[in-house]
This record gives C-alpha cells, structure tokens and sequence, in this order.
C-alpha cells in the first residue's frame, strides 16, 4: 500500500512538473527552411531560443536554389515539406510556392509596423527583411573608378574581371537577373553584353563574395549584407549601391501548409518580423522592414531608384527567364 502510495505521489509531482514547464511557456522545436547567411541564422536561433528556451530552433541552410529543389522534391506526390518554415531572397520564388499549395495564410501582429507593400495581399508571406544587390569591388580599385551602375559593368575596362552567382544556386541572384529581363532597359541583350565582357559565375553567395575579397576578380555583382559581413571582418572589399535601376529584395517569411509545429512556426515568425527580432538582424548587417528598428541605411533614398518589378510576372515567368540566361551562357 506505502509502495503505490509512493509510486501515485511520484507520478503527481511528474505531472505537476510538467505543466508547470508548460505553463511556464511554449515547447517543442521548429525548424527554418533559409537561404540566408549562417551567421545571422545562428544570431536568430540564439535570441529565439535566448526568450523562449522550451522551444528547440532548427535551421537548413541552402542556397536559394537547392532550398527550392528539395522542397520540390519533399512535395512530390502529396508528400510533406520536412521544415515549418520558408524564408529565402527571391520574393516571386513565393508566387510559385502559393500555386503549388505549399503555404499556409498567416498575418503575425508583428505587421502593424511593416508596410503593406512588403505583404502578401492574401497572407500567405510577409517580408523578414530587405535585401539589394549592387556593387563590390576589391581595394585595390579606386572608389571613384569602380561602377556605379549596371551599364557600368560593361565597360572593356572591366573585362574578365567580373563575378557573379549563378542565378540557378541562389535566389536573391535569380531574383536580379529576372527583374533586368523584365525590365524594357536591359532585358536579355544586357546579358549578353555582360557575357561578352567576360563575367564569370560562380556556384554560391558566399563563394562569389569571397572572390572579390581575395581579388581574385575586381569587381562583382553583389549582395549588401553579404558585403558588409566581409568587411566587417576585415575584408579588403568595398561596397556600394548602383546610382539607378536599384534592385531590392523583400525575403519573404512563410509558413508551410501542415507543417509539424505550426504553433511554433507562428512564434517564431512574430519574433523575426519583432522589434526585438529585426534589431537582431540590424545587429549583424541586415536591413529591417519595421518602421521603428534604427539604421544606418537610408531605406528612403534607396527606394527612391528602385527599379519597377511587377511581381506577379516574374513569378509566372521566372523559368523562362533563367532558360534566357542559361541559353546566353551556354549552361
């Protein structure tokens, strides 16, 4: 009889332990589908887990390109995305996730400072942050010499010394190529003037970046944060955004459609698009789409060159484009 009595109360105190911790707030894990630098990915993980230590964050990280093929792949024939989350470069990537049937409509609190143009109309994604590509040279290039615009690049004076990613590896990458497509100004001649002029391609983000760093090309097609995490680091590369045609990406944040820990998905998505999250971000180079979150970049001013996208295009015809480029550079 003491022995049960002993075993009922151990049981009690297990259960009350239990939903204390639960009570205590949330638990479980989730996992994060992203394109984006480890570095920032592990600064989220750890301010995530840092405020609520009962949920476990977990990330994949990928090239835009290859985070798109596995989805496809885990999709395949009804099957389940392994992640709870999406969150890569290339906005119209998103376009085709929608009309695949991959999201699941989630509009996070966290909204009331971000601007509608950086949502989805129906739901489905919101911004985590922003993104522009421009222009990085190696030091030993003179401020003043180094282009400032797309048409720059075609200059004989930077022949064979340029670099870029493959737009099929990496998404932000993707995402520029098809918006000069799109655009009347540039279109798929600009792609094979660039080509004539020598540019060379490389198989991922970090890898081009790191080209221009080892000046090993002089100057290359880059990414803004990717930069300034370089030159932080001490990095003789310098960056700068173009005088026109800027290009800028939203990075939109998703939810999978019956994800394992949609709870948690939530969670983590309203604390990337926080104050709180974003600042984090600010922290290791990221630009925020809050209104409320301090920076160094003039988001304006930016604006103000950004290059029209018609999303809903680029999203409907984003093969046909990478198909252009791939014929231009005989890949």
């Amino acid at each position: 009889m003491k022995k049960t009595l002993a075993i009922l109360l151990a049981l009690v105190m297990v259960l009350s332990l239990s939903a204390a911790a639960f009570a205590d707030g949330p638990s479980g894990k989730v996992m994060l589908y992203s394109s984006m630098q480890e570095a920032q990915l592990q600064a989220i993980e750890q301010a995530f887990e840092a405020k609520y230590p009962g949920v476990d964050m977990e990330y994949y990280y990928a090239g835009g390109g290859k985070l798109v093929t596995k989805m496809t792949t885990e999709a395949q024939d009804g099957g389940q995305i392994a992640s709870d989350l999406v969150w890569l470069g290339d906005p119209s990537d998103y376009e085709v996730f929608k009309a695949n049937g991959w999201l699941t409509p989630y509009v996070s609190p966290e909204t009331d400072h971000i601007a509608k143009e950086y949502m989805d109309p129906d739901g489905y994604y919101t911004a985590g942050r922003l993104v522009t590509m421009g222009i990085a040279w190696f030091i030993g290039v003179d401020e003043d010499e180094a282009p400032k615009t797309w048409n720059d690049l075609l200059d004989p004076r930077w022949e064979g010394q340029i670099v870029m990613t493959d737009p099929a590896q990496a998404s932000t990458t993707k995402y520029w190529m098809a918006a000069m497509m799109q655009s009347d100004k540039y279109g798929p001649a600009y792609f094979e003037k660039l080509r004539d002029n020598g540019v060379e391609l490389e198989s991922g983000t970090t890898a081009t970046h790191n080209r221009v760093a080892d000046a090993s090309y002089e100057v290359g097609i880059c990414l803004d944060y990717v930069s300034a995490n370089l030159i932080a680091e001490g990095s003789p590369m310098a960056f700068h955004y173009t005088t026109e045609d800027v290009i800028t990406m939203t990075s939109p944040i998703a939810i999978i459609k019956g994800c394992a820990n949609e709870d948690n998905a939530k969670l983590l998505m309203d604390f990337i698009l926080s104050k709180e999250g974003q600042e984090v971000l600010v922290a290791n180079n990221l630009v925020s789409v809050r209104d409320d979150v301090e920076m160094q970049v003039d988001t304006s001013a930016i604006a103000a060159i950004n290059m029209p996208v018609d999303y809903n295009e680029l999203g409907e015809n984003l093969q046909t484009y990478l198909n252009e480029f791939n014929k231009i550079f005989n890949k």
